[in-house]
């Protein structure tokens, strides 16, 4: 009769055995996804500050853009100054006593 209590003792170990093995398993998934979801998070915060840098980048670039518009157009404006003048001196080159 001792083995049949030695058996009916070795069943509830195996099964406590089955929920530890089960309860780990469950632990080791948990654990991988905490992982991942940190690794994410990381991930994230690197590609935030990577958006970060080139939106600054970005910015800089553009008010240098703006700045050289600013320029041109100032440059523009004195160019079309000095042809208005230069077509008026040619005006009245040719329409005065020679021209006529």
């Amino acid at each position: 009769m001792a083995k049949t209590g030695e058996r009916a003792a070795a069943i509830p170990l195996e099964e406590a055995i089955g929920r530890l093995d089960a309860a780990l398993a469950l632990l080791e998934m948990a654990v991988a996804r905490r992982l991942e979801a940190e690794r994410s998070r990381g991930d994230r915060e690197t590609e935030f500050a990577l958006l970060e840098e080139d939106r600054a980048r970005l910015a800089a670039e553009l008010d240098a853009a703006g700045a050289r518009l600013a320029r041109m157009n100032a440059t523009t404006g004195e160019v079309g100054r000095r042809l208005d003048r230069a077509i008026e001196t040619v005006k009245d080159v040719l329409s005065g006593p020679a021209g006529s």
